[in-house]
């Protein structure tokens, strides 16, 4: 007698999907919708400061062509600083010295050029320089068994007293100069872009495509697992600080080519910036699994027509730091609302 009963073969009902319940279902399509709407956040938030300075700039009698491109000029620098940066603050650490690396590799670039004349001699000490400062920053804490912000912070005074001993040793009275027709072929939005967008591929390639991004997201996100899996924080913290090194010089060629004339007040303002960027993007301060390169561009584009639209307003510089901090605190708590759950990030 043939066998009737079983007209389907394991494997076939292995692949029969199991029902959801219809409230499940919504349940589901909610989260998902939640999730969605929770990662637009950052960008209709700068869709929205946009508009607000297009109004207030309208009212005030703003020059519109000039306002936007120093937004982009400011944008930029701080845009490529930030995303080297989340590979850093991907780690859940951060790096309060990035202003003070940014202004100390832009500084002994300019003297390069002041030696050799070579624009690209120039940039490429500009580089150099940077990524010397994350690694020394980086190696410190790793031998000393110290926490990176220590380290960063005690970095950044170290940098800061640095830059007026390269002023003095000049000879040039409160700043180091370039040229400005040296670099006048390099300033134009062209460059600033094919920057940016390089930079933003290869971090992109290097943090979604490489086993190197998932071990940064697993070490944030889960410090103890990933240490049991064989994964060194040590080594992953230089990896990180070198990548961001990258990114401080790129910051740091862009700045001499927007303002070729170095203060010590150059770029004293990134280091700040590179945290509310970070935050205003959307990414957790934690870092971990849901840190995103995008985070720091959305985010340092925010920044700079917020401070236009301060500058529209005529509010004095401690007014506008506290409006800072308020749309900081407001923003961790609107974002943080996607990240909690009672399961650990996949």
């Amino acid at each position: 007698m043939e066998n009737t009963v079983l007209d389907k073969t394991p494997v076939e009902e292995e692949k029969k999907p199991t029902n959801v319940g219809p409230d499940k279902e919504k349940d589901i399509k909610k989260v998902k919708i939640k999730r969605i709407i929770m990662n637009l956040v950052p960008l209709i938030g700068l869709i929205v400061l946009i508009l607000a300075y297009i109004i207030v700039g309208a009212i005030s009698g703003v020059r519109f062509d000039k306002g936007f491109v120093n937004i982009f000029n400011t944008s930029v620098v701080c845009a490529v600083v930030a995303t080297g940066a989340i590979f850093i603050y991907t780690l859940g650490s951060f790096d309060i010295s990035l202003g003070a690396a940014t202004l100390v590799s832009a500084m002994i670039g300019a003297i390069a050029y002041r030696q050799t004349g070579s624009v690209w001699f120039m940039f490429l000490v500009c580089i150099l320089v940077a990524v010397g400062v994350e690694l020394l920053s980086s190696v410190l804490a790793s031998f000393l068994n110290l926490p990176v912000f220590i380290t960063t912070v005690a970095m950044m005074s170290i940098l800061t007293a640095f830059s007026l001993l390269l002023i003095r040793w000049n000879n040039t009275g409160d700043s180091i100069s370039v040229p400005a027709e040296a670099v006048q072929a390099f300033d134009s939005i062209w460059f600033k872009i094919l920057v940016l967008g390089l930079y933003i591929a290869f971090a992109v390639f290097v943090y979604k495509y490489t086993k190197l991004g998932r071990k940064q997201k697993f070490l944030g996100g889960n410090p103890l697992c990933a240490k049991l899996t064989g994964i060194s924080m040590k080594k992953m913290a230089i990896v990180a600080f070198v990548l961001c090194g990258v990114g401080v010089g790129l910051g740091a060629i862009l700045t001499i080519t927007y303002a070729p004339t170095i203060t010590r007040t150059t770029a004293s303002n990134i280091g700040m910036n590179v945290i509310l960027a970070i935050v205003f993007g959307g990414m957790p301060v934690s870092g971990g699994a849901k840190s995103k390169i995008s985070a720091g561009i959305i985010g340092a584009f925010s920044i700079s027509v917020l401070d236009q639209i301060m500058l529209c307003l005529q509010l004095g510089s401690g007014f506008g730091q506290v409006i800072k901090a308020i749309i900081f605190v407001v923003v961790v708590v609107i974002t943080s609302l996607n990240y909690r759950s009672k399961m650990l990030a996949r």
